[in-house]
């Protein structure tokens, strides 16, 4: 006898067959034809030079070699079922992704991101793990570099030259302020370089953008108050505090209201990219793989919502 011949399939008709008490209920149990079963139940017969059954009529009643034989199949089947759970669990931790974000993207795009990933993998939704991690563009750029994070959606340069970038969205930012505060402080140049900018903190990607774009026609900031958040700057901007330069993804629903408005003074269109980063030279796994695969198909279909 050469049990390296013995199958789990076999082994899983002849516990089918046992429970059952005929071939014919084990094929329907087993979602397989009735020939095949006896075929395989034959053949695991012929491997053992063993009869596991009694023929008493249409009916298999296990014999002495059965039931010896039927506690050690059922462990080898409960066996070969952790086993494969173990690959499923192994499937899961591929799946789960550590995913980083700046502020606007976190806001404005994980969700939209997430929802289409996951939508295009029902089966997957219920073992998916993942976590976000949301910081200004530099926090997450360095977490990536340390391999703290498996890929960070920033919203602007960066400037470490361990990682690899791609950019997927294009995002425009606009100078806003409340109605009156855009018509005193945002008319001309001059009123600019004299308002009150409410401004990102330095590592900000979108402090970096505006300042790009400002100084050269405003000079320095002679009045600023720096926040740490879009949501603080936002609600500063309608407290009537200053002017802010924000993402217009951001403030889209206070401008359709008419609580914010943009600037009449002559500033050229500020935008951006948005861009993912990954350590250089990584192989990400399939499911990071698919989640980059993903975000260029977003921005074909204008991206996330503003």
């Amino acid at each position: 006898m050469d049990v390296l011949h013995l199958t789990l399939r076999q082994l899983q008709i002849f516990v089918a067959v046992a429970r059952s008490g005929s071939t014919t209920a084990a094929a329907e149990a087993i979602a397989l034809s009735q020939s095949a079963t006896s075929a395989a139940l034959q053949e695991l017969e012929r491997l053992l030079s063993l009869r596991l059954f009694d023929r008493v009529g249409k009916r298999l009643l296990l014999n002495d070699n059965g039931r010896a034989l039927l506690p050690r199949a059922e462990a080898l089947l409960a066996g070969a079922g952790d086993i494969e759970r173990l690959a499923q669990d192994s499937d899961a931790q591929r799946a789960a992704l550590r995913i980083g974000a700046s502020l606007t993207v976190a806001d404005h795009g994980v969700p939209a991101v997430l929802a289409a990933f996951l939508g295009d993998r029902p089966r997957a939704a219920p073992h998916w793990q993942t976590t976000v991690t949301v910081g200004n563009t530099a926090q997450i750029c360095g977490l990536v570099a340390a391999h703290a994070l498996d890929i960070g959606l920033i919203e602007g340069p960066h400037h470490d030259a361990s990682l690899v970038a791609q950019p997927w969205l294009e995002d425009e930012l606009v100078v806003v302020g409340t109605p009156a505060v855009a018509t005193t402080q945002g008319s001309t140049l001059a009123d600019l370089a004299e308002a009150v900018w409410l401004l990102r903190e330095t590592g900000s990607a979108t402090r970096e953008i505006s300042d790009q774009a400002l100084a050269p026609r405003i000079g320095p900031y002679r009045r600023r108050i720096e926040l740490g958040s879009n949501a603080a700057l936002r609600q500063a901007a309608l407290a009537g505090l200053g002017l802010a330069c924000l993402s217009r993804r951001v403030v889209a629903e206070d401008l359709a209201r008419g609580q914010l408005q943009t600037v009449a003074a002559p500033l050229p269109r500020i935008s951006r990219q948005w861009h993912w980063v990954l350590q250089a030279g990584r192989q990400p796994t399939p499911a990071l793989a698919a989640l980059i695969a993903l975000l260029p198909t977003l921005a074909q279909t204008d991206g996330p919502p503003p």
